[in-house]
């Protein structure tokens, strides 16, 4: 995690990252939104502080699931507690918006993580005489893939600037009598329910953001931002000028800017969990032959209990595509919603080849609920499985790209939560994709209902029958069920038909079912599947690297097979032949 944040003209930075310092910009190789940040205040004519500010980046998990943060805060002059009011509110927005449920959207998300917050703060202001009257203005920025989204109320103001071009993002909460303007009708704390505008902007690599107080963008002029900005210097250096410059002309209040820097934009992102897609029609799943718009679905693929799915052809332009649509008549709108939220969203932010990828479709273009996804070429891992298990070395190839598949998702705080062969396609090219997301765990995201609870009997985990959700380590017992299938075809407590009954025996040693299984292989299987959690690897990449290590010193090398044991009988017969010329090459000799 990554925040800034000032609490007065000479007051800390809290919370600095062991790789960041303030300016540099947050590098990533994987797609992701790319910015550098820099901060400035001033107390001006005041006694205190009582502006408040943040950055925060966050974690990589993070960042995909719910962008990354910039805010300030203006608490009201002459009340008490102003600089608390601004200080909390900021705190509060962070800690509550990394909470929220990213299938909320960005503005939903907002609003829930100040709301609380606002709530109390508007009793406190009215019942405790410390802090009577106490209000802070509230302006920030949530930059996730190409867009930023402001979440304002107060005359705090966002902006944005753009070839010479700046534009105010907000508008503010004043009373426009004269001699009023300074006075402000909404704000959190003054009203007991919460009022944020919402404003998105799409962005462009160069484009700078700002954030100000009324102590900047009261005694600055625009043409002066917009010149100020235009320096191209760092973002801190821009900001300190900003903020020098309120000085100069005379601020009567706290001054305080942040200049964001937009250094490379991330993939295309629709907000697929957002309002849009949350409005969409579940309508019943259409038949072969039918168009979709504009998508000709050209063959049925599969016809499972909660989904059909074809191969269509993208009649845009693109290639084949295969879409997934729910059965609503089987699965509840909140079930059929929320999967098909999840794996569209976690499908779009996954980076690995092991992992199965869904299509950003052009905005409005969507109708209805249903999942595009790129047309993997291939066979189930189950069909593979059914025909016979694979020789030792290709079963650990196998396993360690799935494997890395599972761990790619552990990595961002996923959990898969029905692992198993039918999910795994083997692409023609010698390829692997893990896919079928739409039961995926993602953090703090609200759960099934108890008829749509997630999971494949066979492969679910001795904890999830006792109230367990799903989590890294379940999706390591069905990792570990399916590597034993992949080398035996087996179960590891007998055939899928006793599954009405669970039992959790001491599975069958996987070397019963396959002599020439190395006792290494055979004992991380038997690790995966443990009964205790606690017995298991502590993590997947601990199992990747006893695939890895033991397949490179332990895998026995190939070999001519000699004559007795690619053919025994002609060998015996040669044998016995030869035995017989030589005794009766014996009795005529004697």
């Amino acid at each position: 995690m990554f925040v800034f944040a000032f609490l007065g003209a000479d007051g800390p930075i809290l919370g600095s990252s062991p790789r960041l310092t303030v300016g540099e910009a947050w590098m990533d190789a994987d797609g992701r939104l790319e910015i550098a940040a820099g901060f400035a205040t001033a107390l001006g004519p005041r006694r205190d502080n009582q502006d408040f500010g943040a950055v925060h980046l966050g974690t990589p998990s993070e960042q995909a699931l719910h962008g990354m943060l910039a805010m300030v805060a203006d608490g009201v002059s002459g009340s008490k507690g102003g600089r608390i009011a601004s200080e909390l509110a900021g705190r509060t927005f962070i800690d509550g918006y990394l909470d929220q449920s990213p299938l909320k959207g960005v503005a939903a998300a907002g609003v829930a993580a100040l709301t609380g917050y606002n709530r109390w703060l508007h009793a406190k202001g009215r019942s405790d005489p410390e802090m009577a009257g106490a209000a802070t203005t509230f302006t920030a920025l949530v930059m996730r893939g190409r867009e930023a989204t402001t979440l304002h109320v107060g005359d705090s103001r966002a902006w944005h600037f753009r070839d010479g071009v700046l534009t105010r993002l907000t508008e503010d909460h004043v009373l426009t009598q004269p001699g009023l303007s300074h006075v402000l009708y909404r704000a959190i704390g003054i009203e007991p329910d919460l009022r944020l505008d919402v404003r998105a902007v799409t962005l462009k690599a160069h484009d700078r953001l700002l954030l100000t107080t009324d102590g900047v963008h009261g005694a600055v002029s625009e043409e002066d931002l917009t010149r100020l900005l235009a320096r191209r210097a760092s973002p801190e250096a821009d900001a300190q000028s900003i903020v020098d410059r309120a000085g100069e002309e005379e601020t009567r209040d706290n001054a305080t800017a942040i200049v964001i820097d937009v250094i490379r934009i991330g993939a295309v992102d629709q907000d697929a969990i957002g309002a849009e897609a949350a409005g969409l029609a579940i309508l019943p799943p259409p038949k072969v032959g039918d168009n979709v718009d504009r998508f000709q679905l050209e063959r049925l693929l599969s016809d499972g209990k909660y989904t059909r799915v074809f191969v269509a052809k993208d009649q845009e332009g693109g290639g084949p595509v295969v879409l997934k649509f729910p059965k609503p008549a089987l699965l509840s709108e909140s079930g059929a919603r929320g999967a098909f939220l999840r794996e569209s969203f976690i499908g779009r932010r996954i980076d690995s080849p092991y992992v199965g990828k869904t299509l950003g479709l052009d905005m409005g273009r969507q109708s209805r609920l249903y999942i595009a996804q790129p047309l993997y070429v291939g066979r189930t891992l189950h069909a593979r499985i059914a025909e016979e298990p694979f020789d030792i070395t290709e079963g650990v190839r196998i396993a360690i790209r799935l494997s890395k598949a599972v761990a790619a998702l552990h990595r961002q705080g996923i959990a898969h939560r029905d692992i198993k062969p039918d999910n795994v396609i083997l692409e023609a090219d010698g390829g692997l994709k893990l896919i079928d997301l739409g039961v995926a765990r993602l953090p703090k995201i609200e759960e099934f209902a108890e008829a749509e609870a997630p999971g494949t009997i066979g492969y679910k985990a001795p904890e999830m029958f006792a109230d367990n959700k799903g989590d890294a380590l379940t999706d390591q017992y069905a990792l570990g069920v399916t590597l034993y299938r992949i080398f035996t075809g087996d179960y590891p407590s007998g055939q899928e038909e006793d599954f009405n009954r669970m039992r959790f025996e001491k599975p069958t040693r996987p070397s019963k079912h396959r002599p020439d299984m190395p006792a290494w292989l055979e004992a991380a299987i038997l690790r995966a599947i443990a009964f205790e959690p606690t017995d298991r690897f502590d993590e997947v990449e601990e199992l990747i690297h006893v695939l890895e290590s033991g397949s490179a010193v332990a895998a026995p090398p190939k070999r001519e097979l000699s004559l007795m044991e690619r053919e025994p009988v002609r060998f015996w017969q040669g044998v016995s032949a030869l035995l017989l010329v030589l005794l009766l090459a014996s009795l005529m000799v004697g």
